[in-house]
């Protein structure tokens, strides 16, 4: 039976709590108060409310069929998190802990965000709740997650451009880490992954596990049975924790979350923390990342804003070392041939993170018989890449 993590937030040697003595309070009172909620029925009907009338949930599961007949193996199907209210899973964890901020009587909201999904999300739950919303960004993904930043200010948000270091995700979660250490009596950080210290790892996975237990449902109800491969792009690593966790002690489903190898893994250009990583401690967890040979860390690359980042959740360095789950990568390129197939093949314009797994999907489904199945969480919708994509393209927008 898979019971992790451990009371003080471990899974194996990952996890666990390192941040300064500021924050000790703030995260025994969000342990304490996500226990006292964590199995509260009011509270959970509350929450799946909101998921069924705000966010439209179940999300449905799409055979890719002209797709996997082209592909001549594996029937591809995709758990279409892109229809989510906000376009993308991030909404199902952003209500989950909105609720607890509000049970907590805290008004301040602050959140990271890469791709700009995250912070959406939380903008949008703090515009349903009177909340206020401040949300932190690299200035180079403000620059090419335009799109969303004009959307976070359209539902209220304050957002903050972040100038140091890469200017990514790993400086905008650095930002939003020193303002709760500042205003840590009325403010809630909503980290938007499955990363930081306990008790966020297991409380993002929670909140986003209703993805991976809604495909427990519907992959029986289409074909009889569950999948042979569960899969999942990683960047910090919460969608691929959300469809892993419910399939984690079910025999003959095969895990694999997909890094981004950038320019190639034989370059300093990619985020493949998981791959090509040592384990170390970074934003309050210890977990896999990139850095070099004195603990600092490296510079990452991916086309996409969201795996721009050189860690990933603790969850998923003991499923890679416990063999549970397995890590691969692809390249910036082959993500970006993947989007076009999609949206070519199968009319549907996928997130350039959920590009990645596609991009593995459509590498693996030739190599096994047509009989076998490979459920691809879709984890977000490409709107908000038209830009990057247009760039890369060498097209004008």
């Amino acid at each position: 039976m898979y019971d992790f993590p451990d009371v003080r937030g471990h899974f194996g040697p990952y996890g666990g709590v390192f941040v300064s003595e500021t924050l000790m309070y703030a995260l025994t009172e969000l342990k304490e108060t996500y226990a006292k909620y964590q199995h509260d029925p009011e509270f959970l009907a509350e929450f799946h409310s909101e998921l069924k009338h705000f966010v439209g949930r179940p999300s449905p599961v799409y055979h890719a069929k002209r797709w996997s007949e082209m592909l001549g193996g594996a029937q591809i199907y995709l758990k279409r998190e892109d229809l989510n209210h906000t376009g993308a899973h991030k909404i199902n964890n952003v209500i989950g802990q909105a609720m607890l901020a509000k049970r907590m009587g805290k008004k301040r909201i602050i959140a990271e965000t890469g791709a700009g999904q995250h912070g959406v999300a939380t903008a949008t739950i703090c515009a349903r709740m009177g909340l206020e919303c401040i949300v932190y960004q690299g200035s180079v993904d403000v620059a090419r997650q335009a799109q969303n930043v004009y959307r976070m200010k359209l539902l209220g948000a304050t957002v903050v451009p972040v100038e140091s270091g890469t200017k990514t995700l790993k400086d905008a979660l650095n930002e939003a880490m020193r303002d709760w250490v500042t205003n840590v009596e009325s403010t809630f950080y909503i980290i938007g992954t499955v990363a930081g210290p306990h008790p966020y790892p297991m409380m993002v996975r929670d909140f986003q596990s209703v993805i991976g237990e809604e495909c427990k449902v519907q992959m029986p109800e289409m074909i009889g049975r569950q999948p042979d491969y569960v899969m999942a792009c990683v960047g910090g690593g919460s969608n691929a924790m959300g469809i892993f966790y419910p399939y984690i002690d079910v025999p003959n489903v095969k895990l694999v979350g997909v890094e981004a190898a950038g320019h190639g893994l034989n370059t300093k250009e990619h985020s493949a923390a998981l791959v090509a990583g040592t384990p170390g401690v970074l934003h309050g967890n210890r977990t896999y990342l990139l850095q070099d040979e004195n603990g600092q860390i490296a510079e990452t690359h991916s086309v996409s804003a969201g795996m721009d980042y050189p860690g990933v959740g603790p969850e998923h360095a003991w499923l890679k070392d416990s063999k549970r789950a397995e890590y691969v990568a692809v390249t910036d390129d082959e993500a970006l041939k993947a989007f076009h197939d999609c949206c070519q093949i199968e009319g549907i314009i996928p997130a350039l993170e959920s590009s990645h797994a596609i991009a593995y999907a459509c590498k693996l489904a030739p190599t096994l018989p047509k009989d076998k199945s490979i459920l691809i969480n879709l984890s977000g919708r490409g709107d908000k890449d038209m830009h990057t994509v247009a760039q890369e393209s060498g097209l004008k927008f």
